[in-house]
C-alpha cells in the first residue's frame, strides 16, 4: 500500500509544540472539555460516531486504532495535546491483547514519538516491521525520528528503504529532506521541485509539506521571493497545518513583517507554537495585546516545567530568549532540548543562547553538528562566528 505518511511524520516530529501535558481520559465516554472544533465539523461527527460505535464494541481492537489514530491527526492539526490523550485512552486497553498486531506497534509508536520518547518510538516501529517487513508507514516514522536525532545516514536508508513502496513524490520528500540537512542543499531541492512538478495530482497534505519544505530550502538557497511563494501554494490548499502556519510566521517576522504574523495566526492562541509567534509579532508591532499573549505563554512554560515536560523546550527557550530576555534560562531550556532534539532550529536556538549569554562553550555540540553535517546555512554560519569570537567562559 502506498503512504503519504512521511508528510505527517515529519511535521510531529520536527518540534511541534504542545498546550500542556496530554490527559488521559479515564474511559472513553469522559469528557474533559469540548474543544474549538463546531459539532458540525465532519471530524468531530466522524469521531461521535466511532466513540459511539466503541462504547457498544468495546474489544473492537480495529476500531479503537482508527479511533486513536483519528485522534491523533486533529492534535497535530489544532495544536492541542489532549486530543493525544484521548488517543492513548483509547489505545491503551489494546496493551496485552495486541503482540501480533502492527497497527497496535504503529500508533503506539506514533504517540511514543509525540512524547519524545523517541528510542520508545523506534522499538515500536521496528515490531511493526518484524510483523509486516513492507510496512512504508513505519519507515517513514523511522526516518523522520532519525531526522530528529541528527542521524542522516540512517535517515537515507529508511528512505531507501521504503521507496518502492511509497509514491515517488514521498520518496523524493524523504531522501531530499535529508540531503538538504547534510550538504547537498541545491541537488535536494533541484530534485524535490523536479519530482513535484511531475505528479501533480499527489495528494494534497503532501503537496503541502513539499511545498512547506521546499520554502524552508530556499529561505537558505534562493531569494526571499521564492521561499514565499511555497508558502502561499502551501496556504491556498486550505489544510489546517500549524507547522506551516508556524514556518510561514517565521518567514515573516524574519523580513519585519509583524501586521501579517498577527493576521496569519489569528485565533490560534491554543497552539504554543502559533501563540510565541504572536507575541513576538506584537512586541515588533508593540501591540498591546502582547502583554497578554506573553503572560499566557510564561504561565504554560512555567506549568510544563513543574510537570518536568519537555514536549515544547524549543519554543519555552525561544521565549526566555526574546520574549523574557532571560538569556541563562533560555540557554538552560535549549541545553537541555538539545539533547533530545538536534534539528537546525534547535541547534540556532542554542547557538543564540550561548551567544546572548556569553557562554560560546555552551554551544559546542551545535556547532559541532553544523561543521560535521556540512549543513548550509548563512545564519547559522555567522552565529558560529560570532561564538567563536567570544572568549571562553562567561564574562563578569
Amino acid at each position: 500500500m502506498r503512504s503519504v505518511t512521511f508528510a505527517a511524520c515529519v511535521l510531529l516530529a520536527a518540534g511541534t509544540a504542545a498546550v500542556a501535558a496530554p490527559f488521559t481520559p479515564g474511559n472513553d465516554s469522559e469528557v474533559v472539555e469540548q474543544l474549538p472544533l463546531r459539532a458540525t465539523d465532519p471530524a468531530v461527527r466522524r469521531l461521535e460516531s466511532m466513540r459511539q460505535q466503541l462504547r457498544a464494541r468495546p474489544d473492537d481492537a480495529g476500531l479503537r486504532i482508527d479511533l486513536a489514530r483519528r485522534y491523533f491527526d486533529l492534535s497535530m492539526a489544532q495544536g492541542d495535546p489532549r486530543y493525544v490523550g484521548y488517543a492513548q485512552g483509547a489505545l491503551a486497553p489494546l496493551e496485552a491483547s495486541a503482540a501480533s498486531n502492527p497497527s497496535y506497534w504503529l500508533t503506539r509508536g506514533m504517540l511514543e514519538q509525540y512524547n519524545h520518547q523517541f528510542d520508545a518510538a523506534l522499538a515500536s516501529l521496528a515490531q511493526v516491521l518484524t510483523l509486516d517487513p513492507q510496512a512504508a508507514e513505519a519507515m517513514s516514522w523511522r526516518a523522520a525520528i532519525f531526522m530528529v536525532q541528527a542521524r542522516y545516514p540512517d535517515a537515507l536508508a529508511e528512505c531507501a528503504r521504503m521507496a518502492p513502496l511509497t509514491l515517488p513524490l514521498l520518496s523524493a520528500g524523504c531522501r531530499s529532506y535529508a540531503q538538504a540537512t547534510s550538504g547537498a542543499l541545491a541537488t535536494a531541492y533541484r530534485d524535490l521541485t523536479a519530482a513535484l512538478a511531475a505528479q501533480p495530482d499527489a495528494p494534497k497534505g503532501l503537496v503541502l509539506w513539499t511545498h512547506t519544505r521546499l520554502a524552508e530550502m530556499a529561505q537558505r538557497l534562493l531569494p526571499p521571493a521564492v521561499a514565499e511563494r511555497h508558502f502561499k501554494a502551501a496556504l491556498q490548499l486550505g489544510i489546517t497545518d500549524q507547522f506551516l502556519l508556524a514556518a510561514y510566521a517565521d518567514f515573516l517576522l524574519k523580513h519585519q513583517r509583524p501586521a501579517e504574523v498577527m493576521a496569519l495566526l489569528a485565533d490560534w492562541e491554543r497552539s504554543d507554537i502559533l501563540l510565541l509567534r504572536l507575541a513576538l509579532a506584537g512586541q515588533a508591532a508593540k501591540d498591546p495585546r502582547t502583554t497578554g499573549w506573553t503572560t499566557q505563554l510564561s504561565e504554560r512554560f512555567a506549568a510544563a516545567s513543574a510537570r518536568t515536560e519537555r514536549l515544547h523546550e524549543q519554543e519555552a527557550a525561544r521565549f526566555m530568549l526574546e520574549l523574557a530576555q532571560r538569556p541563562d534560562d533560555a540557554l538552560k531550556i535549549a541545553t537541555a532540548n538539545y539533547a533530545t532534539q538536534k534539528e537546525p532550529r534547535d541547534a540556532e536556538v542554542l547557538m543564540r543562547a550561548a551567544l546572548a549569554a556569553r557562554q560560546p562553550q555552551a554551544a559546542a555540540s551545535a556547532i559541532a553538528w553544523l561543521r560535521d553535517s556540512r549543513y548550509e546555512d548563512a545564519q547559522l554560519a555567522q552565529l558560529a562566528t560570532q561564538l567563536a569570537a567570544l572568549p571562553t567562559g562567561k564574562a563578569p
